[in-house]
This record gives structure tokens, sequence and C-alpha cells, in this order.
């Protein structure tokens, strides 16, 4: 396996996808170019971009990090109309001025309600953290989105699949490395088909797998 081969290897185990598929997933939705979502987040353009075809591997700023979560979460409500088009410049802003020192049990999401118009948002506890702004009261001298009320406590709106499929993740990635994982999961084959899937699913790979099985084991 060459450097580049393994690096992006590296990016799949550490985030179930590369960066580079990350970028391209979230960047078109909220009408991004890359150098655009790189400015949101807090990096330059040359870093995005190196990050992007695995020259480096991880980002290290964790408040980079957790813009980059809130905009993936930001992208998944606009692919899913559950946020109108008007409220995605404003909770750009959000991200970009947040310092990434928020917690993912006590932020909330702007999500719109079936049936909903644009620009009318509810809320839901979403997975990743997401912008102060969103989840309380909008800063002095800001306003919120039209039809956009501030959201302090989390309702029973369902999250995503992809968002369970990221604590799922995060959890197996928190215990124990790929290669613990890939071992348990070769030991378990034999008489438990099943958990080893499980564990090769959430544990070793891509984030779109284990949306797929995800989805076909919940329905």
């Amino acid at each position: 396996m060459d450097q580049t081969a393994h690096n992006l290897q590296q990016q799949i185990e550490l985030y179930g996808e590369t960066l580079g598929e990350t970028v391209r997933r979230v960047a078109p939705p909220l009408g991004l170019t890359q150098s655009a979502l790189a400015q949101v987040i807090g990096l330059s353009a040359p870093m995005l971009s190196q990050l992007m075809s695995a020259q480096r591997v991880k980002i290290g700023n964790p408040a980079v990090m957790s813009r980059l979560r809130a905009v993936s979460e930001l992208a998944d409500l606009a692919i899913a109309s559950e946020l109108g088009p008007d409220d995605i410049p404003h909770a750009l802003d959000q991200i970009r001025a947040s310092t990434g020192a928020y917690t993912d049990a006590t932020t909330t999401q702007l999500r719109r309600s079936p049936g909903a118009p644009a620009g009318q948002a509810t809320s839901s506890t979403p997975p990743f953290a997401t912008p102060p702004g969103l989840a309380a009261d909008a800063p002095t001298g800001q306003s919120w989105p039209s039809g956009v009320a501030p959201i302090t406590a989390p309702t029973n709106a369902p999250p995503t699949a992809r968002a369970v499929v990221r604590e799922i993740q995060d959890l197996f990635r928190a215990v124990a490395s790929a290669e613990e994982i890939q071992r348990a999961a070769d030991a378990a084959a034999a008489e438990s088909p099943a958990i080893a899937e499980l564990l090769r699913a959430y544990g070793t790979g891509r984030t779109a797998d284990a949306v797929a099985h995800y989805e076909k084991h919940h329905g």
C-alpha cells in the first residue's frame, strides 16, 4: 500500500470516510465552494486541499473538527429539506463565528417540520456539535432567520440515520483501534457472522456502508 492509500485508509478509520468524500458530500447542498468551506471551518484553502488529497491525514484543531461536523449535519438537514435554504447562510455564519467549545449533549439543531414552509424551523437533538446561536439566544446585534426561534431544549424529533451511525462509530473508535476491532470481528466470524458484520460495519468500515447496514436492520 502506498503512502496516499495508507493515509486515506487512516482517514476512513478516523472519520468513517475520507475527508475528500466529506467535502464533496457537504459543500454542494450548502452552495459552498471548496475554498468557501475552508473559510467556514477555519482552515486555509491549501490545507483543506492537502487533507482532501491525503497529503495530510487528520485535522489537528478540535475547533475546526467541531465546525466541520456542524457543517456536515447542516448539509444532512439541507439534503433532507429539513432546513430552509434561506436559513443556510445564517447557520453558516454562526458556525464560522463559533469557537468549537460546545457539546453534543446540550446543543440542538434547526430542523424544518414536515410540510412547513422554507425558513420555518423546529428543533431536534443532533449527534454533532452545533454552533452557539443555533441552540440559544442569538448574539447581540444579530437576528434570527425568518420563522426561526431560539431553541434551548431538545424535542422528541428523531435524529437521522447518519447521526445515529456516527455516534456508534465514535463509541467503537473510542474504546478500540481499527486493528483490534478487525481482530475481534475475525475471531467472531465462525461462531457469529452477524456480530462480525456488526463490528466491521461500525468499527472499521465507511460511514455510508454503516448507514446502509443501519437502515437495513431498522427499516
